[in-house]
């Protein structure tokens, strides 16, 4: 393996920014996995991405203001997990709501359905957890289209306030509002409305 392959893929990982979540199938298009393999061990050792669970790496992210590393996003982490066995992954309703602190449950485990087999993950003492099911949102492309939605249905129509509206728009970055308008067009009408208002600028 040659050094350009570790600078190529610590570079890709500098473009997805602090606090992405990857694995080798992120990469393989372009490079050889064992190549792959060896620059994820290579920028492992050198401290500049960290191993969460075999095959899942970490670009550390910082906090100023509490001045110590952040763990990273549990649903960036599943992501992650998904791409690595190839899976579509749903996140459950509950999930969904503690995401944007709708719920006041302190959430114990977070749990997606898949489409592949029932599994489970501790991530820095979260339990995260796969469950076989049939899943309803498979045409949705984007993470944020998929939590909306289901904290959305799961919350009900006659009980989403201004103020979980407003917690929701905090919990999604601007830069995908034009995504999530795009991704959710065929979703039911009285969701995709909620969605608008999150979504406007």
């Amino acid at each position: 393996m040659s050094d350009s392959v570790v600078n190529k893929v610590i570079s890709r990982i500098y473009g997805r920014k602090r606090g992405c979540v990857v694995s080798a199938n992120d990469f393989i298009k372009d490079f050889k996995r064992n190549d792959v393999d060896k620059a994820l061990s290579t920028l492992t050792k050198k401290g500049m991405i960290k191993r969460l669970i075999p095959g899942i790496y970490y670009y550390p992210e910082h906090s100023t203001l509490l001045n110590k590393e952040i763990s990273p996003s549990i649903n960036k982490v599943a992501d992650a997990i998904a791409r690595k066995f190839n899976w579509d992954i749903q996140p459950t309703g509950d999930t969904a709501l503690q995401f944007f602190s709708i719920s006041t449950q302190i959430p114990a485990k977070y749990v997606n359905l898949s489409d592949g087999p029932d599994r489970k993950y501790d991530i820095n003492g979260v339990s995260l957890y796969f469950k076989k099911a049939k899943l309803q949102e498979t045409k949705l492309k984007y993470t944020e289209s998929k939590l909306l939605v289901q904290a959305i249905k799961t919350q009900g129509k006659e009980y989403i306030s201004d103020k979980e509206i407003k917690k929701m728009k905090k919990s999604i970055s601007k830069d995908k509002y034009s995504y999530i308008k795009h991704d959710t067009v065929n979703i039911a009408e009285w969701i995709r409305e909620i969605i608008l208002k999150v979504i406007e600028e």
